[in-house]
């Protein structure tokens, strides 16, 4: 199979360049051009793909060698084109910047697998005409890579811009001034969400008056064709209802990677969202509770009706599967500005900490005696604010071969049929084969 629909790759020079900023505007400038646009964003990040999601109105998707492997890439960059007339991947970090200090997974890594052409976005602030010596360190520094344009951000005036224009290594496709009412506030694991601010979508007007938008569907469109490798057929599924796995989605529980959902959804089972928050009784055979932000929601989570009624599933034997946040609502409590009741099925304590405590991609295995998820490889990264403490009868399912995960390498935490890890894990089919049979078992009791 083949796919040649035009991208880019928008790379930094750095983190803190404006990268994310002028991403999500030129895709706002796009969808005012009147086009189909497809976002992606490269690395283990939940919300840039937020921004992008609700400015293209299409979900953006995550493209992580080391989680998906370059074959997993193409996979989901060809389904997720369909239908779309261009595709812009945002960049994470600088544009070299990969896993441990090397080059895998890096914004030039995503780039040379899509045969993508990249625009560079540079800080210009206080430089001039230096800025040209950082652009052909860029241009020249990986020959394999196709630096194609230059976004120029925080130009002071029109007589800073034209000292940098003087002199050109790589084709200025935009000079961005500074404007400050559009900037998105951050919070301890990165940006606001997008629906706690709109200005990056708004920031799309400023884009199309600062860069050529023309100019840039060209470079986009150098892109050469790509061989996608076939994806192994999923099984067929009987005629019996499919089971439900209950999604927590809201203001919460935020962080999910649309890839596990669509994985889920192909291996047999019926997605169905819900409110820990605002819901009581959702109809649900298992459960998936992903990353957010539980500790910002710790009154109206221990208020929520929810609680005691998924605690009592858990009782039952529902299979649960939590994740970061998931998983500190699983616990007896979450300590913050005071002490929250959570769900308390899994023996252990959450404290949120202003330090961060690990970051960094994750790899392991569930152990063979776990209730549910058989000995299953595991792929997938960490990143929190907070510490889970213990109890002596702790048992744990996911034993981690890189990564901190709850404590030494162990994660995974397990009581009845809830499983609850720190890991934010990219789903293998295997997995998902697995946790949509305990929901189908369930469902028969």
């Amino acid at each position: 199979m083949q796919t040649d629909v035009p991208r880019i790759v928008i790379a930094g020079t750095h983190s803190g360049c404006g990268k994310t900023t002028i991403s999500s505007g030129l895709m706002s400038a796009l969808v005012a051009h009147g086009l189909e646009v497809q976002p992606f964003k490269s690395g283990p990040d939940f919300i840039d793909p937020s921004h992008h999601t609700l400015i293209c109105g299409r979900t953006s998707r995550n493209l992580d060698p080391c989680m998906m492997g370059e074959a997993g890439i193409l996979r989901t960059f060809a389904d997720a084109t369909a239908g779309a007339d261009i595709a812009i991947v945002e960049g994470a970090m600088g544009m070299f910047d990969g896993s441990g200090g090397t080059d895998v997974a890096s914004a030039a890594h995503v780039a040379r697998i899509l045969k993508a052409p990249i625009i560079l976005v540079v800080d210009a602030h206080a430089v001039s005409r230096s800025i040209h010596a950082v652009i052909r360190g860029f241009k020249e520094f990986d020959p394999r890579v196709q630096l194609a344009g230059i976004i120029y951000n925080r130009i002071g005036s029109e007589r800073h811009r034209e000292m940098i224009a003087r002199e050109e290594v790589v084709p200025a496709v935009g000079w961005v001034t500074r404007v400050e009412e559009y900037e998105v506030k951050s919070r301890h694991l990165g940006l606001m969400m997008a629906h706690e601010s709109h200005g990056m979508k708004d920031f799309g007007r400023v884009i199309q008056e600062s860069c050529d938008i023309e100019q840039i569907l060209t470079v986009a469109a150098t892109a050469q064709p790509l061989t996608v490798p076939q994806a192994t057929a999923p099984g067929s599924h009987s005629a019996h209802p499919r089971p439900i796995i209950g999604v927590a989605h809201d203001n919460a529980f935020c962080f999910y990677y649309q890839d596990n959902i669509d994985r889920l959804s192909r291996a047999g089972s019926e997605i169905r969202y819900f409110s820990p928050l605002d819901d009581a009784q959702p109809e649900m055979d298992a459960v998936y509770i992903g990353g957010g932000y539980p500790e910002l929601y710790g009154s109206a989570l221990e208020r929520s009706k929810f609680r005691k009624y998924l605690r009592e599933k858990v009782m039952e034997g529902i299979p649960v599967y939590g994740e970061c946040g998931g998983l500190m609502y699983l616990c007896k409590s979450i300590e913050t500005d005071k002490t929250y009741t959570m769900l308390d099925v899994l023996p252990a304590q959450t404290i949120m900490t202003k330090k961060l405590q690990t970051l960094g991609y994750v790899r392991g295995r569930f152990s063979t005696r776990s209730l549910w998820t058989g000995a299953v490889a595991v792929r997938g990264h960490e990143f929190h604010y907070s510490r889970v403490e213990c109890e002596p009868e702790c048992r744990f399912a996911l034993r981690l071969d890189q990564g901190t995960g709850i404590v030494e390498g162990n994660d995974g935490l397990t009581e009845y049929s809830t499983i609850g890890a720190y890991t934010h894990a990219y789903f293998t089919d295997a997995f998902c084969r697995h946790f949509v049979a305990a929901a189908k078992a369930f469902s028969r009791r």
